[in-house]
Parts: C-alpha cells; sequence; structure tokens
C-alpha cells in the first residue's frame, strides 16, 4: 500500500513522491517568455520537497493564451529561459513538467488582477478567437471561428512542435490541457461543440482532437518520457460532458500512450453550480483508475497532510495536485512529511532541523 511519500515511477522517470505542483496561471509573463518570476516561483517549489513541479498552461500558439501575460511555448527563443527553470527544479530533486494549452474561445481576456473581461486589439487582445463551433463562452465573450479542417491540423502541429520545444528545454513530463473549457475541452463538449463533421456529433467526433493531438504528440515525445492528460471529468450540467464518457475517452487515451489522466471538473460554461467541498474531485480521480486502469491525478481543494496521505492510501489516485495551498506554503511537502511521520526517509541535502 503506496503512501504520500513513497516514490512513483511511470515509464523511465521516477518521482520522490506523490505530491504535485499544479499548473497555476501566474500573469507574468511578456510575449509568452518566463522570467526571473517563474524561475523563483518554479523552483522553491522543488526546493520546498513537491515530487512533479508543472508549469502554468504554456500557449501552442499566441492566439491560445487565455491573456497576454500568459506564458508561451511558441517559439525556439522562449526554450532558452524555460531551461534554466527546468535544470533548477531538476538539481533540487524534483521532476518538471510542463502543460501545454490553447484557450480557444476563452482567449484574449484580462488577467484576474484587471477583471478578466474580453480584450480587443486596443487592449493587447487579438482576433480572431477559435474554436470547436462559433459559439461564444458567455454574452459578453467574442465570438469564435470555427476552426476548418486546415485550422485543425494546424492546431495539431502547434502542440507537436511545443512538445518538441519542451524535450529540448528538458522538461521530462508533458501534460496536454483538455481541461476547463478551453480549446480540447470544446471539442470534447456537447455544450460548445455543435459541428456537423468528423470533429462533431458522437463520442467518436467530439474526442478525435484530442486523440490525434495524443497520438501527434506521443510520436515526437520519447517512449522514457509519461505523457499526462488533463481532463474537465464532468462539465456538472445535463447534456454536457460526464464522467461515464471521462472514463471512456481514458481507456482509448492509455491505449494511445498517455500514461496518466489528471482529473478536474467544470469550466465549458459559466454560471454552473459546482458543490465544491474538500476532495470533491477525487471521485472522479477515483473511477477513472480503477474502471480505465490507469495512473490518476486528484485535485480541488487538498490542503491537509491526513487528506493527501488518504487518496493515495486508499488508492484514490496515484499522485495528488497542490495549487493554492503551495501557493501559500512551498515548503509544505516538509511539513507533512514530519507530521505523518515520513521526515526519516526524506533525502536531504541541508539541515532540516528547523522543521
Amino acid at each position: 500500500m503506496a503512501h504520500l511519500f513513497e516514490p512513483l515511477k511511470i515509464r523511465e522517470v521516477t518521482f520522490r513522491n506523490r505530491i504535485a505542483v499544479s499548473p497555476m496561471c501566474q500573469y507574468s509573463s511578456t510575449n509568452g517568455y518566463a522570467n526571473d518570476w517563474h524561475v523563483i516561483h518554479l523552483a522553491s517549489r522543488a526546493v520546498g520537497g513537491a515530487g512533479i513541479v508543472l508549469t502554468e498552461a504554456a500557449a501552442v500558439e499566441p492566439r491560445g493564451r487565455i491573456s497576454p501575460q500568459d506564458l508561451g511555448i511558441w517559439s525556439d527563443e522562449h526554450i532558452e529561459t524555460l531551461a534554466k527553470t527546468v535544470a533548477l527544479i531538476h538539481n533540487f530533486g524534483a521532476v518538471a513538467g510542463i502543460q501545454l494549452a490553447h484557450a480557444g474561445r476563452k482567449a484574449s481576456t484580462a488577467k484576474p488582477s484587471k477583471g478578466g473581461k474580453a480584450l480587443d486589439e486596443s487592449q493587447e487582445g487579438w482576433r480572431p478567437l477559435v474554436s470547436s463551433s462559433a459559439i461564444a463562452f458567455s454574452k459578453d465573450s467574442q465570438v469564435p471561428e470555427a476552426l476548418s479542417l486546415e485550422g485543425i491540423q494546424e492546431v495539431i502541429d502547434a502542440f507537436v512542435q511545443a512538445t518538441k520545444r519542451s524535450l529540448q528545454a528538458g522538461f521530462k513530463v508533458v501534460e496536454i490541457h483538455a481541461a476547463h473549457g478551453y480549446l480540447l475541452h470544446q471539442f470534447l463538449s456537447p455544450l460548445s461543440n455543435q459541428r456537423q463533421d468528423d470533429y462533431g456529433g458522437s463520442f467518436e467526433n467530439r474526442t478525435r482532437l484530442l486523440r490525434e493531438v495524443v497520438q501527434a504528440v506521443r510520436e515526437v515525445w520519447p517512449e522514457t518520457h509519461p505523457l499526462w492528460v488533463r481532463i474537465s471529468a464532468t462539465d456538472w450540467v445535463d447534456k454536457g460532458w460526464d464522467i461515464e464518457e471521462s472514463i471512456a475517452l481514458s481507456d482509448k487515451l492509455k491505449s494511445l500512450g498517455v500514461d496518466l489522466i489528471d482529473n478536474s471538473s467544470g469550466g465549458i460554461i459559466p454560471g454552473i453550480n459546482i458543490p465544491v467541498k474538500p476532495g470533491y474531485q477525487t471521485q472522479f480521480a477515483e473511477r477513472i483508475r480503477r474502471e480505465a486502469n490507469i495512473h490518476t491525478g486528484a485535485v480541488g481543494l487538498i490542503t491537509t497532510p491526513e487528506q493527501a496521505d488518504e487518496i493515495i492510501r486508499t488508492e484514490v489516485a496515484d499522485i495528488v495536485l497542490l495549487g493554492r495551498e503551495l501557493l501559500r506554503n512551498p515548503y509544505w511537502p516538509h511539513l507533512a512529511a514530519k507530521q505523518l511521520g515520513h521526515d526519516k526517509l526524506w533525502p536531504v541535502q541541508y539541515d532540516r532541523a528547523w522543521l
């Protein structure tokens, strides 16, 4: 029976524990470039003891950013600073991972501290936005253009090129972002996808783009390196994407070389009443792990060492991803190790007596 501080090996990569830094937008980039903030923010979580440190969503093309301040990996020039960050993460004992993303119709918005509203070209925004169908996210959002078949192939290639750059930067894990109402989720959900071609309608068609992205990425990503996918396991609304479809999708993704499903939820349309409480999404990780027989990650209001350890010990998930808790305390893993009695197992290079 595993516990929170037992190492986990996936393919040829070993994580020193089951704690992951969940991807969290930092709204600190200019033209997609990582900078000193990203170096310090991400490396400090490695020093703090996490097993894997994932970047925020890195846009695979400029129009795929959520905000003008998002991280990007659409250019070879983005590699240098990311490589510096990766080297530090690995030097401090964690595994560096990158989340590759495209915001689709949810792109070109102000960062939350500036209100999060849609931006036009005069406000650092851009046009056109693209999606599965010409349906706006909300009444205040820009109506996107439905991607053509040629445009779909361009998106797939953008993920492939971003994957190649991720390898050059030294990342050991790639996570494809297909959750939270962003482009790949926009194809999955019938609430946003009303296409009449091979990419719309049936479950097989709505999942086609994600499966093609995964297949193309896996072809250029080393067999030794894990490939993860983050999904919204449910839209939390009738006639939307649901857990049964997520289980079926996860089974298909496993056959295409995906190693872990990172389970979040929601985000496809605004105004949904989500029953938020501690661990409210762990049920999805558990079902997918059991019924699709694939590694899973649990995320969402996981805050205490006991809670995180129970998720691993009871085989609900294989890793836990913490977000806000690791923003509040980058050294949470060290404190959790002491609290759970695993501090003697911790490989350290400095004096931890202050704990």
